[in-house]
């Protein structure tokens, strides 16, 4: 095998696109810190037992394990930046408060979860501490919305359930975990014919409810479908008024319903989204999950503090695909020499923010970064001087 032969699904980024992902998690920086976002940074690995704690058996898969050669303990590669951001919050914030809180780096994983993905995302997230209410619910959804519109998406998505209402549906029948995890996988999957195998000994409400769910998506009024048709029961009308409420202040966005979708059920507490738009090659009926969400106010009590909590996460790579290209950077070509007054030129025009692209003796112009539309030459009226004048191309001639 060739040396410079890259593990499946990772890749090089190489200089146009990884511009563009560094303005753009520069602007979804920005974009937290104006709603009161604060920026933490947490390692690369940590001790296995810290990141994967009360996480759930997928993250575990999803993780690459390797021995400390200090400790001798086994350490992971973060698949998912939440469960330490928890930690911060739980053991070295300690706030009483309210913390917003917000990321940006790379996480790996073992294997991707849907075609062409990749297994070394650059995730950005935010997160809120400290309120159960859904007014955090509501400034986690606006704050995903801003900031993929701030990055140039357009025609966006809202996609949202709730864990709660399968919660309420099962909370008749007394199921074990791996009875449950079925029911959640046939229902993910719509697969009636399998959650008709798998409900047959159940309460026959029970039964009732699980073959009404998969036909429970579309519009907002679903929720309304699904007042009518589900066992009522406190918990499942807390979980279809609450949606029903953000579906109604959300401004801008196409919203969906779909209360079958149990994806990332056992990290959920409550709500969760996902937000979707056209992918910029504008195939129609082409769309994107570029963001994904909810509530997990269980995230924090395996650090001590069980801790209301709610956010989101997106991957920059992903994201970059979906809007489109960055018009190249203007810059200014100069020749190299040590010329006084040339080097003092040049330093002059860069400390003004221009770019200022020195072409080495024997060597063209020859990066793809940067569209070198003016040159530095000798100015014809001073000597010892240097003035800025239009590049003269092949085809400006």
């Amino acid at each position: 095998m060739s040396a410079w032969v890259l593990p499946d699904h990772i890749a090089d980024v190489l200089p146009s696109e990884a511009r563009h992902i560094e303005e753009l998690r520069r602007g979804l920086l920005d974009t937290a810190r104006g709603y009161g976002y604060e920026l933490v940074m947490p390692p690369l690995l940590e001790h296995l037992e810290s990141l994967l704690t009360g996480t759930g058996e997928a993250l575990d898969l999803q993780t690459f394990k390797l021995v400390d050669q200090l400790s001798g303990r086994t350490l992971g590669l973060r698949a998912d930046s939440t469960p330490q951001v928890a930690r911060i919050d739980a053991h070295l914030l300690n706030r009483e408060g309210v913390a917003r809180l917000s990321y940006c780096g790379p996480v790996v994983h073992t294997r991707i979860d849907r075609p062409l993905a990749s297994r070394e995302p650059l995730q950005f997230g935010a997160e809120i501490y400290g309120h159960a209410g859904q007014e955090a619910d509501l400034e986690v959804i606006e704050l995903a919305q801003a900031c993929l519109r701030g990055a140039g998406v357009k025609g966006l998505q809202l996609d949202m359930a709730d864990v709660r209402v399968i919660d309420a549906v099962l909370a008749p029948a007394a199921l074990t975990a791996a009875q449950e995890g079925r029911i959640h996988a046939a229902l993910n999957a719509k697969d009636v014919a399998e959650l008709e195998a798998l409900s047959r000994d159940l309460p026959a409400a029970v039964r009732r409810d699980l073959g009404a769910l998969p036909r429970l998506f579309g519009s907002v009024a679903v929720l309304d479908e699904a007042q009518r048709v589900l066992q009522p029961s406190p918990a499942l009308h807390a979980a279809l008024d609450g949606l029903r409420w953000l579906a109604s202040q959300v401004q801008g966005m196409d919203v969906s319903i779909d209360l079958a979708d149990l994806r990332g059920y056992a990290y959920y507490t409550g709500m969760r989204f996902a937000l979707f738009a056209q992918m910029s090659d504008g195939r129609a009926g082409h769309a994107l999950e570029l963001a994904r969400g909810g509530r997990y106010d269980e995230v924090g009590a395996v650090f001590g503090r069980n801790r209301p909590a709610v956010g989101f996460s997106l991957d920059l790579k992903e994201l970059v695909a979906a809007v489109a290209p960055r018009p190249l950077v203007a810059a200014i070509r100069a020749p190299w020499g040590m010329d006084a007054g040339l080097r003092q030129a040049i330093a002059e025009l860069r400390s003004q923010g221009h770019t200022v692209v020195c072409a080495l003796p024997g060597h063209g112009h020859q990066v793809d970064e940067f569209h070198c539309d003016r040159e530095l030459v000798p100015d014809p009226a001073r000597r010892g001087a240097w003035t800025i004048q239009p590049l003269q191309t092949e085809n400006s001639k």
